[in-house]
């Protein structure tokens, strides 16, 4: 059996990959699914068409590299995380859909858990701040909302998941109701210093045990899948973000990679020390391949890449989001102008949701090319105060950053993070890491990898960026940047 199956279930599309023993991409497919958005603020899927869509790209992708599912070694399972399915466990029939990581529909619930005080016991428990934005308050709103939902949950008819627990699922055709630390971790229902479901945080959303997957490390034999034609083994579990800082083979503590994509999320790899920010960062899980907890500090930045789509689609000021580089590239610096893309709020470690974007410093000199420059370094300015956070919070300081994601194409931007970070970033050859992530995991369940060490000696880099910038401009450069965060604030 020479080769591992990916299954990376995003947002907008669900992908799977095949790759050989020594990390590389032998055979992918993809195909995008329905963004459903019933009211403002609101955000849904269609559970159903997640499942069908990553079972059309995982047969594709086996006709397509014509691999027979007997040479499969094992599968692991990557995911959008936070995502909320509760379905019937006889019909396995989700009862509603999907509410997406993204929807805003319990905000006005959470300032309420603030107004009494839970917020504080919340974080102290999770890691997490108390937001819409995980599970927990999207399953209390399914089971609250949709009708006899919570009569059929506390008689243990229902299931809840997040998106790997609904593949896992169905990929063992309901045998298997399960989940890893990572994922469990985002739920807002998981104490991540005791690994348990919390009993107290249980009450405080009326979610009923029941209903909740069992949870296991993130590399781990599940079960098995028949769907292909031969057993195959599901032997990794880790939500998208944790299974890119495995893939990026940050296995130690002070090792962080950088996802650039829609937004950016960085990752700290802080080992079994669980450290808490001070900063505005969150603390959760890291992936686990044994029964010693590990642990990560992050931070999310809103709108990344999607500034240079803003540049596309809003500003007309390029065809293509390829376009932008040579564009930024044309003039030798922003000029003076500085672009705050918080179109949505503000994201970590400012956590501002009521911002507004703005564009700073235009004078009559001031161009396109010079607003496409500053939309680029905006990117590297949010994830460079995302460092410089971690950094405070951190006992290890951060000595490189591993970089991936569709935005990292971009040689300016990473030169130009590096320059503001004023140490290396590495652009890995492999920049699928989120798949691979979960790869190594199912390897390393089924010992196709004997242990952590054979993983990092795959990893390779394929560009370095090095600091060109003095310490002190590049330092005057962030503090002009947090004069424009004050200004939108």
């Amino acid at each position: 059996m020479s080769y591992l199956m990916a299954l990376d279930q995003g947002t907008s599309s669900s992908r799977s990959i095949i790759f050989d023993l020594s990390g590389n991409i032998v055979a992918s497919a993809q195909q995008e699914f329905r963004q459903i958005f019933p009211q403002p603020g609101w955000v849904e899927h269609d559970a159903m068409e997640i499942w069908q869509s990553q079972l059309a790209t995982s047969t594709a992708v086996l006709a397509k590299s014509a691999i027979g599912a007997s040479e499969i070694a094992a599968i692991g399972i990557t995911n959008q995380r936070e995502t909320t399915v509760v379905w019937n466990r006889k019909t396995g029939i989700p009862i509603n859909n999907a509410i997406v990581w993204q929807d805003r529909r319990t905000a006005d619930y959470c300032e309420q858990l603030h107004a009494l005080g839970h917020a504080s016991s919340i974080e102290q428990k999770t890691g997490l701040i108390l937001d819409p934005y995980f599970s927990a308050t999207k399953l209390k709103w399914i089971l609250d909302h949709v009708p006899n939902a919570r009569a059929q949950a506390d008689r243990g008819e229902l299931a809840f998941g997040t998106v790997d627990t609904w593949l896992a699922w169905q990929l063992s055709e309901g045998r298997l109701h399960v989940s890893d630390v990572s994922n469990a971790s985002r739920t807002m229902l998981w104490n991540i210093h005791l690994g348990c479901w919390d009993e107290k945080l249980l009450a405080l959303f009326q979610i009923p045990a029941a209903i909740l997957p069992e949870v296991h490390p993130s590399s781990h034999r599940f079960g098995d899948t028949t769907l292909f034609g031969a057993a195959i083994p599901l032997a990794g579990i880790a939500g998208d973000q944790q299974a890119a800082l495995f893939g990026q083979a940050c296995f130690k503590p002070g090792m962080a990679k950088n996802t650039y994509g829609t937004g950016c999320f960085m990752l700290l790899h802080t080992g079994s020390q669980c450290a808490s920010s001070n900063n505005g960062l969150i603390s959760t899980a890291a992936c686990q391949i044994d029964h010693q907890a590990q642990y990560a500090l992050e931070g999310s930045v809103f709108i990344g890449g999607a500034v240079v789509q803003w540049l596309r689609d809003g500003l007309k000021a390029i065809q293509n989001s390829t376009d932008v580089e040579d564009m930024a590239a044309s003039v030798p610096d922003s000029g003076g102008v500085i672009f705050v893309p918080s179109f949505t709020g503000l994201g970590a470690p400012y956590w501002v949701p009521s911002a507004k974007g703005a564009i700073l410093g235009l004078t009559r000199g001031s161009t396109v090319a010079h607003i496409a420059r500053a939309a680029l370094e905006s990117i590297a300015f949010q994830s460079t105060a995302l460092l410089l956070a971690m950094n405070r919070d951190a006992a290890t300081p951060i000595t490189e950053l591993r970089v991936d994601g569709g935005a990292s194409a971009n040689n300016l931007l990473l030169q130009f993070q590096a320059n503001l970070l004023g140490i290396p970033v590495l652009r890995p050859k492999v920049t699928e890491t989120t798949a691979l992530g979960a790869a190594y995991l199912a390897g390393l369940a089924v010992g196709v990898y004997q242990n952590l060490e054979e993983c990092a000696q795959q990893w390779q880099e394929e560009r370095r960026f090095l600091p060109t910038m003095s310490r002190d401009q590049a330092l005057n450069l962030m503090q002009e940047w947090e004069i424009a965060i004050g200004r939108v604030r």
